[in-house]
C-alpha cells in the first residue's frame, strides 16, 4: 500500500512539475524534484544520494534564474534598473493576479513603467518590455526541459526498479 501510494503522489508530482514550467503559480522544477525524492523513499529501491544531490542542485539553480532571466532580458534589450525591478514586480504581480496571462503581461508591463519611471522614451521602454517577454518564454522553455529532464530520470529510474517495485 505504501509502495502504490509514493508511487502515485510522485507519479502527480511529476506531473504539476512539467505542468508548473508553464503554469508560474506552481515552482515546476522543485515539484518534479520532490516527485524523484518520493519515488527513492519506495522500500526496496536503493536510495541514490548523488543522484539526487545533482538534481537538487540543478532544481535551486532553475529555480533562481526563473526569478532573474526576465529582468536579465529586460536589461539585454536596453533596459534601466528601474525596468528590471518593475519587470520583477510586474512578474511577481502576475503570479498572484487571476487573469488569464497575466504572468506573461505583467513583467512586460512592469518594465514599460519602469522605464517610463526611468524618463526612457516610449521606444527604449518598449524594447525593455519586449526584453522582459522574452525573458518569460527562456524561462519557461528552459523550465520545461529541466522538468520533461526529471521526468524522463524518474521514468528510467522507475523501469529499471519495476521488479522490485512490483
Amino acid at each position: 500500500m505504501l509502495t502504490l501510494s509514493l508511487i502515485i503522489i510522485s507519479l502527480l508530482l511529476m506531473i504539476l512539475g512539467l505542468l508548473g514550467s508553464f503554469l508560474p503559480v506552481l515552482p515546476g522544477v522543485p515539484l518534479s524534484w520532490l516527485g524523484l525524492l518520493l519515488f527513492f523513499f519506495i522500500p526496496l529501491v536503493p536510495f541514490n544520494y548523488w543522484l539526487l544531490g545533482i538534481t537538487l542542485l540543478v532544481a535551486i539553480l532553475i529555480f533562481i534564474l526563473d526569478w532573474i532571466i526576465p529582468a536579465m532580458g529586460t536589461k539585454k534589450f536596453g533596459g534601466s534598473k528601474k525596468g528590471m525591478i518593475g519587470a520583477t514586480l510586474g512578474l511577481i504581480a502576475g503570479i498572484f493576479t487571476p487573469i488569464p496571462f497575466a504572468v506573461l503581461i505583467g513583467p512586460f508591463i512592469g518594465a514599460f513603467i519602469g522605464e517610463l519611471i526611468n524618463r526612457s522614451g516610449s521606444k527604449t521602454a518598449g524594447k525593455a518590455a519586449l526584453g522582459s517577454f522574452l525573458g518569460i518564454m527562456a524561462s519557461s522553455f528552459m523550465e520545461f526541459v529541466v522538468a520533461f529532464s526529471f521526468f524522463v530520470l524518474y521514468l528510467y529510474q522507475f523501469w529499471s526498479y519495476r521488479g522490485i517495485i512490483f
